[in-house]
């Protein structure tokens, strides 16, 4: 363990403690020397002998103090121990001291710092033994003081020096590194091949250290093999194959394997390396052991993939950790320039396999244009307007820019009569052989190559013998001159041989080659097609023209029943627009009409016009009276009575039925449409003679006058309708205009349907409950359900505000049905406790024998009996559709739900309904109520007392309405009448007063 050296007072016999001056030679050498070395050769040397201490060595620092690769120069040169390395930072780090390194056999080591005199960095340490009796640096004598600053003086400049020097030499060597990167990342690049490139590769390593034994080896790791693709070694004169694969179980002993495998630099003797790794030595597998070894994997991603190895089997030639890493660092650039360069060779051989698809590819693209084109032109020769001789002259030409072929024919097969027909025939040898018009029996043929060639089916390709081998031509080489080379092909059409096309060369040097046959027999296939149209085209151009005599006769005839056409198109409009009885324009020539008066008044508003529509009066008996046919006659002079009336341009149709319509153009005033109306009604109440009768009718008439408010002739019409029933209100026989009142009627009759739809909708109708008194106590026996609107903004409506609108429109029995529902559920609310609701039943209801039905599902969906419910009914319900009236009623009547007629005496009052009907009870009509007075003797007094006797007599129940006054009260109790309600008891009142009430 060091410890800190004391400084005892002792002096010893080397006379440390007097004052020794240095001896001048030494002095005059130390500052004659150059180097470190020198210097330090001669520091030992003084120590040892003038002050008596041994195995002195002196340990120069290279660098700056910060610097982390500062080096360490030692002399003599000996390796320094980890041990020493550790003492001289130690001693480095506390400056000037003197530090106890060890003891042992009556010597001490100690360490001393030589600061720089100007700075106080440690610039060395010397290192000796020194005797534990007289230990000279222990104390510090002012010689060894004096010493040790001389040395201190001397090396500060040389250590400067060596410092720039080594600044220098590693600039340089940066410098050159940074050069061999270059070259390595040029080479990575460049065109030459991969054992040039590694060759250059092993020329930049030599260029940074020894590197004459050197060899870069991949490692696969899906195989688990090493591959050496690069090796030069001057004793190892084995050739290696670059691109062989070792198996790693084959060279498991080997030093780059254990190199992979462990993934980290080597450095060593061969042989010490092979025992720290556990291999077994082999020369004669491994090559022989080296002096020194080095080698660092090639790291990509994580992965070992390979290493770079340098090796020396000299001595003096040996491997530092400056070039370990050095070595380290440029075998990362070798592993990235190996991977570049196998990118580049795999990119260039992608690059030629896909220059070589392509230039296989646009051959075949050519070859298919060309054969396109040839196609094409053969389609074209087909349809065109040449004869046949000229057409396959030009396929003949089409052919010779595809294949040799100026030796050409076609020859057609007709299995029907058994010939051959040459129809084209090209030869340079025998030009005139066959005539293209003359059928040759297959007899005379059996010689031919044609013949055989239809009979076996199948193109063939060679020279004539061989042909005619192949086919069993009996003579053995077919007719005319034995051609050098022979291609045939048949012309297939539905599994039959139709034909054949050849070519033949006579020229030794020119074959026919498969792309030639396969060529070949595919146009053979399209002139087989277009010798078939051509045909196809001459039989149709001769049906063509027995065709088109046909059609010109067909024309004609096609001309007179086109004109006789047009006519029944023109009666056809006409009846369109025009009504079949009166011949009047109808109702969509009307529309046309008015849609374009509508426009023209848009345009120009100085275009006014004026709308008539009008109906005959009583025109309904005329027909129920005298019958339809005298009816249709009344039709046909009314509507030539109104074109009489009117001036050419002006408008009348007839609508259907008894309406007809008069458009009057270019009116400039009310009072023009005005004199018209008059006009009409005098026409037509002129009696007209029909049938042997003199019949009368007239007309009410209402007028629309043009407006910009109207948009559509829908519009116009239907508010001369309004007019026009205005006048029948007012007498009938008369004009009415429609004006500004009348719309806003409309728009009221509008506005309010909409009301009544968004009221059902919301449910805002409701009932309101009117008593029905015993007179002599005023006990309630029932209610009456009284019909209300409450209406978001007008409150609360009575019937009479809105119920004729809600059954001209239809949408009273929704509304009923709704009050049926509602009085339904309101009845326990009422807390009736035997007492009864009657309801309102339009006479509509009863036209559905659903009725009866659906009142019983409604009472049973609330839990209601019967009896709380009874039906109030008109007598005008009773005569629409008495018998279905009756089963309704009588099916009710045996449920329990009973039945009253309601306001009796304002209409017919007939006895036999009363008898007929099942009624329970009659309700006397307030306007004979509102007349009684005591000690009166009115009509309305007899009426009423005729009811009640009637009504005892039928043991019916009689209930007065509209009571208001105590005197009515008393008179009808004086008359014997037992019941009765009106404004005198209660006006309605919703169910939840009632309930109030009835709590108090």
């Amino acid at each position: 363990m060091a410890r800190r050296a004391q400084e005892p007072g002792q002096r010893n016999e080397f006379g440390a403690g007097t004052r020794v001056e240095p001896q001048a030679d030494f002095v005059s050498a130390l500052f004659s020397a150059v180097t470190i070395d020198e210097i330090a050769e001669l520091v030992v040397q003084e120590a040892e002998s003038r002050f008596g201490c041994r195995s002195a060595r002196l340990v120069s620092f290279l660098g700056a103090a910060d610097d982390r690769q500062r080096v360490r120069h030692s002399y003599p040169d000996i390796p320094l121990s980890a041990a020493d390395v550790v003492q001289i930072e130690a001693v480095s780090k506390q400056g000037g001291a003197i530090l106890v390194i060890s003891q042992h056999a009556g010597w001490v080591r100690i360490a001393s710092v030589l600061s720089a005199p100007q700075t106080g960095t440690p610039q060395a340490v010397l290192m000796a033994d020194w005797p534990v009796t007289d230990c000279v640096p222990q104390v510090c004598p002012q010689a060894w003081r004096e010493f040790m600053a001389l040395v201190a003086a001397r090396l500060a400049g040389t250590l400067e020096l060596a410092d720039q020097r080594l600044a220098v030499e590693r600039f340089e060597k940066t410098a050159q590194l940074q050069s061999a990167l270059y070259a390595i990342a040029d080479l990575a690049s460049s065109e030459l091949d991969m054992p040039e490139m590694l060759r250059r590769i092993h020329a930049v390593v030599g260029g940074l250290m020894y590197a004459e034994n050197f060899y870069i080896a991949l490692h696969n790791a899906e195989r688990d093999s090493v591959r050496f693709i690069y090796f030069a070694d001057v004793k190892d004169k084995r050739a290696v194959d670059p691109d062989e694969e070792f198996p790693a179980e084959e060279i498991r002993n080997s030093l780059t394997l254990a190199l992979v495998r462990h993934g980290r630099p080597a450095m060593g003797p061969s042989a010490r390396l092979q025992a720290e790794f556990g291999l077994e030595r082999d020369q004669e597998v491994y090559g022989p052991d080296s002096a020194d070894w080095l080698g660092v994997p090639m790291i990509a991603s994580g992965e070992v993939r390979g290493a770079v190895v340098v090796q020396s089997y000299d001595e003096a030639e040996r491997y530092d950790e400056e070039d370990r890493a050095l070595l380290a660092f440029v075998a990362q650039h070798i592993l990235t320039a190996l991977v570049r360069k196998q990118a580049h060779e795999e990119l260039e051989c992608r690059v030629e396999e896909r220059t070589h698809e392509l230039t296989v590819e646009v051959r075949e693209r050519q070859r298919g244009e060309k054969l396109q084109a040839a196609l094409y032109s053969i389609a074209d020769l087909a349809s065109s307007e040449l004869d046949m001789s000229e057409m396959l002259r030009r396929i003949h030409a089409v052919v010779d820019e595809l294949m040799y072929a100026k030796n050409f024919y076609i020859a057609l097969y007709s299995a029907e009569r058994s010939t051959v027909r040459f129809i084209y025939f090209a030869d340079e040898k025998d030009p005139a052989m066959y005539d293209p018009e003359v059928e040759i029996p297959v007899e005379q043929m059996r010689n031919s190559l044609t013949l055989g060639l239809i009979r076996y089916g199948r193109s063939v390709m060679g020279s004539a013998r061989k042909v005619a081998r192949l086919l069993a031509v009996p003579r053995g080489i077919g007719h005319g001159t034995a051609a050098e080379d022979w291609l045939g092909v048949p012309m297939v059409a539905e599994g039959e041989v139709r034909g054949v096309v050849a070519v033949q060369s006579y020229d030794w040097s020119v074959h026919y080659t498969e792309e030639d046959r396969t060529l070949l027999a595919y146009v053979a296939q399209h002139i087989l097609t277009a010798l078939a149209r051509k045909q196809a085209q001459a039989e149709l151009e001769s049906r063509v023209e027995d065709r088109t005599r046909q059609l010109a006769d067909a024309v004609h005839e096609l001309r007179d029943q086109i004109s006789e056409r047009e006519r029944a198109e023109q009666r056809l409009v006409h009846e369109t627009l025009h009504d079949s009885l009166t011949g009047l324009p109808n109702r969509s020539f009307l529309y046309d009409a008015l849609e374009r008066a509508l426009a023209r008044l848009r345009r120009d508003p100085s275009h006014g016009f004026a709308v008539l529509f009008l109906d005959l009066d009583r025109f309904k008996v005329v027909n129920d009276s005298v019958g339809h046919l005298v009816g249709d006659e009344m039709l046909k002079e009314a509507g030539a009575r109104l074109t009489t009336c009117v001036r050419s341009p002006d408008v009348v149709a007839r609508l259907g039925g008894d309406e007809f319509a008069l458009l009057l153009e270019d009116t400039h005033a009310p009072e023009d449409a005005c004199h018209v109306a008059q006009r009409v009604i005098a026409e037509l109440s002129e009696p007209m003679r029909i049938a042997g009768k003199e019949l009368f009718t007239s007309a009410s008439i209402g007028i629309a006058l043009s407006h910009e408010r109207y948009r559509s002739a829908e519009e116009l019409l239907r508010d001369a309708d309004v007019a026009m029933y205005r006048a029948k209100a007012h007498g009938r026989q008369r004009f009415e205009i429609f004006d500004e009142r009348l719309h806003q009627e409309a728009l009221h009759l509008l506005n309010l349907e909409s009301d009544l739809r968004r009221a059902l909708q919301r449910s805002e109708f409701e009932p309101h409950f009117q008593p029905i008194v015993r007179l002599r106590d005023l006990h309630v026996v029932g209610y009456e359900a009284l019909l209300r609107w409450r209406h978001p903004r007008r409150g609360l409506l009575l019937p009479g505000d809105f119920l004729g609108v809600a059954e001209e429109s239809g949408s009273v029995e929704q509304i009923d049905w709704q009050m049926f529902d509602k009085t339904c559920r309101e009845i326990p609310t009422l807390g009736t406790n035997g007492s009864y609701v009657t309801i309102n039943v339009s006479p509509r209801h009863f036209r559905s024998p659903a009725l009866a039905k659906q009142m019983l599902d409604l009472l049973a969906a609330h839990h209601l009996p019967a009896h709380c419910i009874r039906l109030e009914v008109t007598e005008g319900a009773l005569l629409d559709n008495p018998d279905q009236m009756l089963a309704t009623l009588d099916t009710l009547r045996g449920a329990g739900v009973l039945a009253a007629l309601d306001d009796f005496g304002t209409g017919y009052s007939s006895l036999s309904y009363l008898h007929r009907f099942p009624l329970h009870a009659l309700k006397i009509d307030r306007s004979f109520v509102s007349a009684l007075q005591l000690g009166g003797s009115g009509g309305s007094g007899a009426v009423v007392r005729a009811v009640l006797a009637l009504a005892g007599t039928l043991g019916m129940e009689v209930i007065a309405e509209g009571i208001e006054t105590s005197e009515q009260r008393d008179y009808l109790l004086g008359i014997g009448c037992e019941h009765g309600q009106g404004f005198l008891f209660s006006h309605a009142r919703p169910a939840s007063e009632w309930a109030v009430a009835n709590d108090h």
